[in-house]
């Protein structure tokens, strides 16, 4: 199977494009590992701090529930006496935002409001008991409170890591590779351009010598050439110059014959 690559023309710009995409996306990788890793480690620690609160919202509760027993024991029905005397909410839920690596983490806290609507409550009989109730109640809805806003944190964290997670691994499997493989591709390329054009000019710088030396060989013939004829030419005249002993010289005054001068 061929490796997958980017169809790009292979030049030497598309190949520092290509290696500053790869940086950017080895930087990305890196950003998005350590991400992962904060997230996680976050988790797990959310993660112990829910088992803690389950196991201790499962003994408020059962604290609350034998109060709540003692309540009604003693004094009988006071839902009624409850809702006559509650006028507006003493327990609210703030919420705030945390930042965690770049994922905001929803936190709710208890907000309570001071004084009390039921100081009157069970002023005839079971005065006590119902103070303890109303304070065990208020623990149980506070370890509540703790424990929602661990459990929204938990839920958001693992959809957050699972699209981390699935990213780095896009990026560690799927991007980089095909990156690494498309520089690859441009760099051979490059290469067979390079020793393409140095057997180009090697074959140029080979036809230059040939012509050259067919030019020399030339000029070499004609001097040849002409050597050969100047030395025919003075064979041709060489007899004439013999009894001078310069042979090859032509006499002028011995081919004129003068006639004699009488006084």
């Amino acid at each position: 199977m061929a490796a997958v690559r980017d169809n790009v023309f292979p030049t030497r710009m598309n190949l520092t494009v290509t290696k500053a995409r790869l940086k950017g996306a080895q930087t990305g990788h890196s950003l998005l590992k350590r991400k992962s890793e904060a997230l996680t480690t976050r988790f797990r620690v959310i993660l112990r701090k829910i088992e803690d609160a389950k196991l201790k919202m499962g003994k408020v509760m059962q604290n609350a529930s034998f109060s709540l027993a003692e309540v009604a024991y003693i004094t009988g029905d006071i839902s009624y006496q409850v809702r006559e005397s509650a006028k507006h909410a003493t327990f609210k839920v703030s919420a705030k935002q945390e930042n965690v690596s770049g994922v905001l983490l929803p936190a709710f806290e208890p907000d309570m409001q001071a004084g009390s609507q039921f100081e009157l409550t069970g002023l005839g009989r079971g005065g006590q008991q119902i103070q303890k109730a109303r304070a065990v109640y208020i623990k149980a809805v506070e370890t509540l409170v703790e424990l929602a806003s661990l459990q929204t944190a938990f839920v958001i964290l693992d959809e957050v890591i699972k699209l981390t997670n699935r990213r780095v691994n896009a990026i560690e499997y799927v991007i980089i590779p095909r990156i690494e493989n498309t520089i690859s591709y441009i760099n051979s390329e490059l290469d067979e351009q390079d020793r393409e054009e140095f057997y180009r000019l090697k074959k140029i710088q080979g036809k230059k010598k040939d012509r050259a030396a067919a030019a020399a060989a030339a000029a070499q013939n004609e001097l040849d050439e002409l050597s050969k004829l100047s030395i025919q030419d003075g064979n041709l005249h060489g007899e004439i110059g013999a009894g001078d002993g310069q042979p090859g010289v032509r006499n002028i005054l011995a081919e004129q014959v003068d006639d004699d001068i009488i006084f």
